[in-house]
């Protein structure tokens, strides 16, 4: 099968939807259309979809996150990352978690004001809610459409707790927000890096911010007194994993105070997707990083199992999170100099409607 690698893009591939019956494959008819250079084709465009989502929150109860609750402005990513965990997610929109994922967005252009009715019913309790835990809210088509800036001033205007994962040096852009949040101990901010190889990025997270960039937006939020952290993921055994020392070495020169780390996951569609890219991007080194996968996930290329999903099991995963522990202490990156404890729920209150004419009289 040929390549369907594209110029700034990830997937080499897109697979079909999991939920359909119908799927369609290549198919040579004898005048040699599959010899055809993919590579050559225009770069692929980004769509965009309006998605009017019903509710604002997403809820779930896995015993893996640190957060019950979490706010996605966006469907699919244009970062283009391949290792994406949330990739097949697109299918349950009729897409492929493949190229149809980085390039065909959905955006929800009402999730403040559906945010703003939540946050206001009776009886709803604040608790920390994790911003882009699907996809990244700072992605490049949030420059244009905002509507994460307008998330976080509705977050900010009910005294709300919130942490943020990003990629996208575009979160020093809410600065501002961001300083006032941090004063009332409402925010915590991670800053993804998973390799400082310009040359692997590239191909890997195409439309994400380049790793200095992203080094760069954590000094600027450290100065600003915004707790940032960095996300050493994922770890990609025999890729990019022999890096984690001069990762957390980086983040905490640029002031980073914490900091954590994920194993590669890679859930239903996406382990083929990996394998096919690891074919076309790295030839020469894509048995050996799939033999080190199977060994960090029982044989097998993923364990959804609670528990072993993030960090996995084995010797080479133990070697792994002992690595990690290690350079913690020695970067001094396990948050006791500037991070201030959990954040404080305390605060949140809905805002007062305004007064009605009538109850003047």
């Amino acid at each position: 099968m040929p390549s369907l690698a594209r110029k700034g893009r990830g997937a080499v591939t897109n697979p079909g939807v999991r939920y359909e019956s119908a799927h369609a494959e290549l198919y040579d008819d004898g005048w040699g259309t599959l010899d055809t250079d993919f590579a050559a084709l225009p770069p692929l465009a980004t769509t965009l979809t309006q998605d009017h989502a019903r509710s604002a929150l997403s809820w779930n109860d896995s015993p893996d996150l640190g957060f019950d609750r979490s706010l996605n402005p966006y469907r699919g990513c244009e970062h283009g990352c391949v290792y994406c965990y949330a990739r097949p997610a697109h299918a349950y929109v009729g897409m492929s978690p493949g190229l149809d994922f980085e390039t065909k967005l959905m955006f929800k252009p009402n999730l403040p004001e559906l945010l703003e009715k939540e946050l206001s019913k009776r009886g709803y309790e604040a608790k920390p809610v994790a911003l882009g835990a699907n996809t990244d809210p700072y992605q490049p088509v949030e420059r244009t459409l905002g509507i994460t800036q307008r998330v976080l001033e509705v977050l900010e205007r009910f005294g709300h707790p919130v942490t943020i994962v990003t990629k996208g040096a575009l979160v020093l852009r809410d600065l501002d927000i961001l300083k006032r949040l941090a004063a009332r101990n409402l925010v915590h901010v991670c800053v993804s890096v998973t390799t400082l190889d310009m040359k692997l990025a590239r191909v890997m997270e195409p439309r994400a911010a380049n790793p200095l960039k992203r080094l760069a937006a954590v000094t600027e939020l450290a100065k600003a007194g915004v707790p940032v952290g960095v996300l050493a993921a994922p770890m990609i055994p025999g890729l990019n994993d022999m890096e984690m020392e001069r990762i957390l070495e980086a983040s905490a020169s640029a002031g980073a105070s914490h900091a954590g780390y994920v194993l590669l996951r890679l859930p239903l569609e996406i382990k083929e997707m990996f394998e096919a890219w690891l074919r076309e991007h790295h030839p020469d080194r894509a048995a050996r990083v799939l033999a080190l996968v199977r060994e960090t996930r029982g044989g097998r290329l993923y364990d959804a199992r609670f528990g072993q999903r993030q960090t996995g099991s084995g010797p080479y995963a133990e070697l792994l999170a002992q690595r990690f522990r290690l350079a913690l202490r020695r970067y001094g990156l396990d948050g006791r100099k500037t991070m201030r404890g959990s954040l404080d729920c305390s605060q949140f209150q809905a805002p007062k409607a305004p007064a009605r004419q009538m109850e003047l009289l």
